[in-house]
């Protein structure tokens, strides 16, 4: 069983002109993620600028997803961060507010050691009855998860999963081999799903989904039905966009909002400190999203209709 689905899309956190959080805009990129084939969505996670929203913005973003998801797909909240106690806050009030599961990202920042991690996260599965994705991204926090901590708290029973972002093939299938069947590994990066999902994982926690939710579901369909050459020409078909919408020295969600606004759907600039995409890489990026089939939502005719 697979609570939350196989296509899962981080979504952005639309600003308007004046920075203040576009909440129609949001509602209407969540009925469209569902439209095109995503599963779940998960707000408030990196891709949404979590750092820079308010606690009034992230609670009133999670009100506006449940709305647009209905009873159609379901609803993450990212309520993970370096302070256990504040994300045990957001957790409980994500809860309160009545969305499906939470993604609790590794610790930022202040690096604690794997026992700091298994304490952390127990503390906050503890928190609420809810369903929670572990988020392993060295990258962005400058802090792996091991295999092992992985494995142990596998074994806490709402926590049911994780978001493998290291990039480390070996240990994406080192918690694979040493968790129970039902622990659900997603990948975190759009061009490693084919790879975890041959290793057992189940689906990928994207970000490309904001733009290409069609082709991305296409693959992963074909790797279930078990045509799996077909999938693999599909994986290898994305993976430009997948390398497009993270620029080296860009950080997400830059490119994707950049991606967004091309296609004719008002994403918004990032908030500082983050900064808009370039106009040359903008034009570098246009060249790679004209290889793909849009997904509806994103095309000008459905922006503007």
């Amino acid at each position: 069983m697979l609570p939350f689905g196989r296509l899962i899309t981080a979504v952005i956190t639309p600003f308007a002109e004046s920075g203040a959080v576009d909440y129609a805009v949001f509602g209407r990129l969540v009925e469209g993620l569902i439209d095109a084939g995503n599963d779940a969505v998960v707000v408030t996670g990196t891709t949404g600028e979590s750092p820079v929203l308010s606690d009034d913005e992230r609670f009133q973003l999670y009100r506006e997803a449940l709305a647009a998801v209905g009873d159609r797909g379901w609803v993450i909240a990212g309520t993970g961060g370096y302070d256990t106690s504040e994300s045990v806050r957001l957790s409980r009030q994500a809860a309160d507010i009545g969305v499906h599961g939470l993604l609790q990202v590794t610790p930022y920042y202040n690096k604690p050691p794997q026992a700091g991690l298994v304490q952390h996260f127990e503390t906050i599965a503890a928190a609420t009855p809810l369903p929670n994705i572990l988020y392993n991204v060295p990258a962005r926090t400058s802090l792996n998860m091991t295999a092992a901590t992985a494995a142990r708290l596998s074994q806490v029973d709402n926590i049911i999963g994780v978001k493998e972002a290291s990039g480390d093939f070996d240990q994406i299938a080192e918690i694979v081999r040493t968790t129970d069947d039902d622990f659900q590994v997603y990948s975190g990066n759009d061009s490693d799903t084919y790879l975890v999902m041959a290793l057992g994982g189940v689906g990928v926690v994207s970000v490309q989904s904001h733009v290409v939710s069609g082709e991305t579901r296409d693959m992963i369909d074909s790797f279930v039905e078990g045509d799996l050459e077909q999938a693999r020409r599909q994986h290898l078909h994305l993976l430009p966009i997948a390398r497009a919408l993270f620029p080296v020295g860009w950080p997400n969600p830059v490119a994707v909002k950049a991606a967004l606004a091309l296609g004719g759907f008002p994403a918004g600039a990032p908030r500082p400190p983050l900064l808009e995409l370039p106009d040359d890489m903008q034009a570098d990026l246009a060249q790679v999203l004209d290889m793909y089939r849009l997904d509806a939502f994103v095309q000008p005719a459905a922006a503007h209709a």
